[in-house]
């Protein structure tokens, strides 16, 4: 646990329960704050009374005492309309922030020859791969490694700053905006698509909520910004102008990191070749692995670890992970694909694949991948959007299945029959589409398309 300081005998009102809020409160007391817990669920509030803390309805609290409100991520701070604990604040002028920005104040309040060095990583997709091969590569060098946020562990439950760590930090869009002081010695931003529109009000919020991971800062620091997509290019253009130290990366243009045809090269010097990153197909990956470079560069990695850490990565879970094989059909989670921009990546990176699509819906369903469609021998529709998603394959063979195990069944049965006549085939879950239909996240729908897969007798991908 990282305790924060700053807040030492003063009340801090927490609302939100979940990972991060009962994290924020651990770590607010240990520190020596007061934090004053409410959650609407009953079973929460009785969780964080038995752990000890003090739960008070904040509906009928006096505002005027509390220091701060330690928002969850989970409640809107602006959008579609404003929380009302946030109301509350905003009368009884309480600032309000989240567990990134208490993290933020826990590490500048330490000397700064003992403070550790930090490195976030945000963006519409790829940012838990990112994270989490950044977290490898550097570990595969010898450092001392912290690796949560919004992936994993929540950043306060990491263990306690030693000189010479380094935090490597996913951050989502509302992690960022509850930060005022975030200040990450390297902040990478992995392209921008729209995404969660509701909750920042339209586009522009959302593109500004993202930028807020470089506004704090230092001279030292360096951000890392794709060039791959307009509005990540914008950003890349704006922030020298703002005396930031940026570093640009590519998958298709002309870029300071860049990799083109397998090589990564840097300011045009081929460095290595990724074509033996197993864990790492198609074009998104290979720009993870070039941020994942930058990253270990700017800590000083030597360039021959930082490459073997690259090439070495086990990949992570629900993301294009293979879960196993059977015959000659290969089965691919990718559950942590909940919009169309992560599952074009997916789709970009087979000629042909039998795909598992569906959940609930985001706007504008998968209308914008009807350019792959050509690459979908069929289709397996499951959950909320199956309907609407079966409008939109009018073209494309496929049919409703409703549930995981029978798409999965009737997936492996039709690939194994084209398997016997072309060769091998794939079969990808890769929903395009939030999972909060059927699962309570997208772990548990890529825990069910791998239970399905294995109960038809695959070989685990681990043994395969």
């Amino acid at each position: 646990m990282i305790p924060v300081p700053g807040f030492e005998g003063r009340r801090i009102a927490v609302f939100g329960l979940g990972r991060s809020g009962i994290t924020a409160a651990r770590a607010l007391k240990a520190g020596g704050a007061l934090p004053v817990l409410w959650d609407d669920s009953v079973s929460s509030r009785m969780q964080a009374e038995a752990e000890g803390f003090t739960v008070e309805d904040l509906t009928v609290a006096d505002w005027s005492g509390f220091a701060a409100l330690v928002l969850s991520p989970g409640a809107p701070l602006t959008h579609p309309q404003p929380h009302w604990t946030v109301g509350k604040a905003a009368e009884a002028g309480v600032p309000v922030i989240g567990d990134i920005e208490l993290f933020a104040r826990a590490i500048a309040a330490l000397p700064e020859a003992e403070r550790p060095k930090v490195v976030a990583i945000t963006g519409t997709n790829g940012k838990s791969t990112t994270t989490a091969l950044i977290g490898w590569v550097l570990k595969q060098a010898g450092m001392t490694v912290h690796v949560g946020g919004n992936i994993g562990i929540g950043v306060l439950a990491l263990p306690a700053p030693t000189p010479g760590a380094v935090y490597v930090i996913e951050v989502s869009s509302y992690q960022l905006d509850l930060t005022t002081s975030f200040a990450p010695d390297v902040a990478i931003l992995t392209n921008i698509s729209p995404d969660h529109l509701d909750r920042h009000g339209g586009m522009a919020g959302y593109v500004a909520a993202k930028t807020r991971l470089f506004q704090a800062m230092g001279p030292q620091a360096v951000a890392l910004v794709s060039l791959d997509d307009d509005r990540s290019r914008g950003i890349a253009t704006t922030l020298p102008t703002a005396g930031r130290h940026v570093r640009t990366v590519s998958t298709a243009a002309a870029a300071e990191i860049r990799v083109d045809g397998g090589i990564l090269s840097i300011a045009g010097e081929p460095v290595t070749s990724l074509t033996g990153a197993r864990s790492l197909p198609g074009r998104h990956n290979a720009q993870n692995a070039a941020f994942a470079w930058g990253a270990a560069r700017a800590l000083d990695v030597p360039r021959d670890k930082a490459a073997k850490g690259l090439l070495s990565f086990p990949g992570l879970a629900h993301r294009m992970e293979p879960v196993g094989t059977l015959g000659s059909v290969r089965f691919i989670n990718d559950s942590k694909a909940t919009n169309t921009d992560a599952a074009r990546q997916a789709l970009l990176s087979y000629p042909s694949v039998f795909w598992i699509a569906g959940g609930r819906a985001k706007t504008g369903g998968i209308d914008d991948l009807a350019d792959l469609f050509p690459r979908v021998a069929r289709a397996y529709l499951i959950g909320e959007a199956a309907p609407d998603f079966a409008r939109t394959l009018s073209g494309v063979r496929h049919q409703v299945c409703g549930d995981m195990a029978t798409a999965v069944a009737q997936a492996a049965a039709d690939a194994a029959e084209v398997a016997e006549t072309d060769g091998p085939q794939v079969v990808l879950l890769s929903p395009a589409a939030a999972s909060f239909d059927q699962y309570p996240d997208f772990e548990a729908r890529g825990e069910a398309f791998r239970a399905a897969v294995l109960a038809l007798g695959a070989t685990p991908a681990a043994s395969a």
